[in-house]
């Protein structure tokens, strides 16, 4: 009771501490952040389901790109965040105070223009810029574990709706298809493999590489607040690459676009000629013989035909060239059907068609004034084949759909069959087992398009089309019009 030593804190000590903190902190000069962080009251407003990141990185207000931050109260984007800035304006006149800087990924609590330092808010980080490491990619297509959206719905990461902005529908089938193409994707989702990338001054094309790598992030995303992505800001990059030919506001067509798409990538990673410049050729490109012989003129008779064959320009050539994917032709639907057939649709082998490749089968090409015969021999198989089944002719008038369905196996695709005793020596496997699988329903005009897609680590197949994912027996995926399908090389 008599002790008069002194208490731990005493009075005048703590009054001097407070008072050298406020010296410090003393009338920080305007739009200036002050160095100490703090910690913010209006961490709470924050509403994680406004908050996607998918769209384009500019102001709502001002359409600038420049230092723009996002409103992580009612997820829109404004410049700035000084007095007079769009931000600024935005956080007085709606109470609205939590920002993300963009681009440095730094927060802000606004109109008092301090940074906030606080690890609750790491998640929200991640769904802009989501990281993978080499041990989470290569467990990638063996994990079974579901993520949780938000909302509270579960979703499988890689396994995820792409919103249809109007008719970009085609456009997701194929970004879809891609994102399951293991080394692809694996490339694509470690930013460091691509980001030393050195382009020409004045060309930009990198961005549509760097597009592609954030939708791949966001689609394999595995703590993403919601069960499925706008490809907007990849569209976007699309639109501009392609001089408009793709738009997302008009239906297009998908092999048309996986073909500039992937020409256009392996050119934006520096592709060159060679067959590992790119890990797009690494991955798709494959060889082949072309044979290609003239035929002489119908209204020849036979002597001058027998003669004309003789000359030089009327002999066999041969020529090397690679391919990206396969283009196999439909025999001609039955042009009339008796009264017991009309509910018969018509139907292919898959292996008949692929015998266009085995080097014997002559196929003839028609130009307005020469006639070809043309025979082709696979040299090299890709460990990713992609085969585009001609399903559209046109003609001067309209576009016809050729509706037969193509009887496939979803497992042990031998190409082997359809190449030479040299050839299938020179190849370890031949083997394939499809991952995706493109279908174009209704008219050719104003149709839609659905992509089925493999999960390697349950073996469970799924139908997306747009946002809608649901699950699929295998054998209703045979049953369909197949339009674009990717086989993957078995290697074990």
């Amino acid at each position: 009771m008599g002790d008069s030593s002194e208490p731990p804190f005493k009075k005048p000590r703590f009054q001097s501490v407070e008072q050298t903190t406020f010296k410090l902190e003393a009338a920080p000069t305007p739009n200036v952040p002050e160095r100490a962080p703090r910690l913010c009251p209006y961490l709470d407003t924050i509403n994680r389901q406004y908050l996607d990141f998918d769209f384009e990185k500019l102001c709502s207000v001002s359409l600038t790109r420049i230092n723009v931050y996002a409103c992580l109260v009612c997820g829109k984007y404004f410049q700035g965040r000084g007095t007079n800035t769009h931000a600024y304006t935005h956080s007085v006149a709606e109470a609205h105070h939590v920002y993300l800087n963009l681009h440095t990924l730094k927060f802000y609590c606004l109109p008092d223009n301090y940074e906030i330092i606080d690890s609750s808010l790491d998640d929200i980080k991640y769904v802009l810029n989501p990281t993978f490491t080499s041990e989470h990619i290569k467990n990638l297509d063996s994990s079974t574990k579901l993520s949780r959206a938000i909302d509270g719905s579960l979703y499988t990461p890689g396994i995820v709706g792409l919103n249809n902005i109007k008719a970009n529908d085609y456009c997701n089938v194929v970004l879809q298809a891609l994102s399951h193409v293991a080394p692809l994707r694996n490339y694509f989702l470690r930013e460091e493999n691509y980001s030393k990338v050195k382009r020409p001054p004045g060309d930009s094309s990198y961005l549509l590489v760097q597009r592609f790598g954030e939708l791949m992030r966001k689609l394999w995303n595995p703590r993403n607040f919601k069960a499925h992505v706008s490809p907007h800001e990849m569209l976007q990059a699309v639109v501009l690459w392609s001089k408009k030919t793709f738009q997302f506001i008009q239906q297009g067509d998908p092999i048309d676009f996986l073909s500039w798409f992937l020409n256009a990538l392996h050119k934006a990673l520096n592709g060159s000629k060679k067959p590992h410049s790119s890990i797009i050729y690494k991955s798709f490109l494959g060889s082949m013989k072309i044979f290609t012989r003239k035929i002489p003129p119908i209204e020849m008779d036979e002597k001058q035909k027998r003669s004309l064959m003789m000359t030089s320009e009327y002999q066999e050539v041969q020529t090397e060239s690679n391919f990206l994917y396969l283009t196999c032709d439909l025999p001609p639907p039955p042009l009339f059907t008796d009264e017991f057939k009309e509910n018969i649709i018509p139907q292919v082998n898959l292996y008949q068609l692929l015998t266009k490749f085995n080097g014997q089968s002559e196929k003839e090409y028609k130009t307005y004034k020469e006639n070809f015969l043309k025979r082709f021999e696979i040299t090299r198989l890709p460990p990713y084949l992609i085969l585009y089944i001609k399903r559209f002719t046109k003609n001067t008038f309209f576009v016809e759909k050729n509706p037969t369905i193509v009887n496939f196996p979803v497992k042990n695709v031998d190409f082997g069959e359809f190449l030479s005793a040299d050839i299938k020596n020179q190849h370890k496997n031949t083997i394939y087992d499809l991952i995706a699988n493109i279908v174009h329903d209704g008219e050719p005009s104003k149709g839609t398009y659905r992509v089925h897609i493999l999960q390697k680590s349950t073996g469970q197949w799924y139908e997306m089309q747009d946002l809608h994912v649901t699950d699929i027996l295998p054998q209703m995926i045979t049953l369909t019009e197949a339009y674009i399908q990717i086989y993957e090389l078995r290697t074990t």
